[in-house]
């Protein structure tokens, strides 16, 4: 497993742009609550320890991992953001649902992300038991919400950079 071998919260500081002008959302899954809200910690204190504003990073809970991208999307109509993080973890357990939902999310968020040149980030823990989430929730393999926060910042900054705009896909 490749982040048994790293700490998800190690990161070069200065290559992350100052995000005192971005706004963000964050969409955090209230199912697994323990590990959710210590992603949503650790993903709220790197916005600010980058510069966001507190009053530029709106935050919505949403019931499970699932609703994640309906929430997302919402949340991105609402309020003018630069990235939306989403936040979830999907313990495998004894039946298959994990592949399910994970998929349907990543590919969820993925398809928001190019019909709108909007980042929607996935932060989905995706542990195959509850030790492994804690290991990623703060734990000895580090916190995945500062590398979800550490994502839409550079994302967000990428997209300013080029000045890309919302485009139709289709007719």
């Amino acid at each position: 497993m490749a982040s048994s071998l790293k700490n998800l919260s190690a990161y070069d500081d200065s290559s992350i742009p100052a995000a005192n002008e971005m706004c963000f959302g964050i969409v955090v899954s209230e199912w697994n609550k323990e590990i959710t809200h210590a992603l949503y910690e650790a993903c709220y204190d790197t916005l600010i320890k980058h510069g966001a504003k507190p009053d530029h990073i709106y935050t919505e809970q949403v019931p499970g991992s699932f609703e994640l991208p309906a929430g997302a999307k919402i949340l991105a109509s609402g309020e003018k953001v630069d990235a939306v993080i989403c936040l979830g973890c999907v313990i495998k357990g004894e039946t298959s649902h994990n592949e399910y939902i994970n998929q349907a999310v990543a590919t969820a968020l993925a398809h928001m992300s190019m019909v709108s040149s909007k980042p929607f980030v996935f932060g989905v823990l995706t542990p195959n038991d509850q030790q492994q989430a804690l290991d990623r929730a703060g734990g000895k393999h580090g916190n995945k919400g500062v590398e979800a926060a550490v994502t839409a910042i550079r994302m967000a900054a990428l997209k300013q950079k080029y000045g890309v705009s919302k485009q139709k896909i289709g007719f």
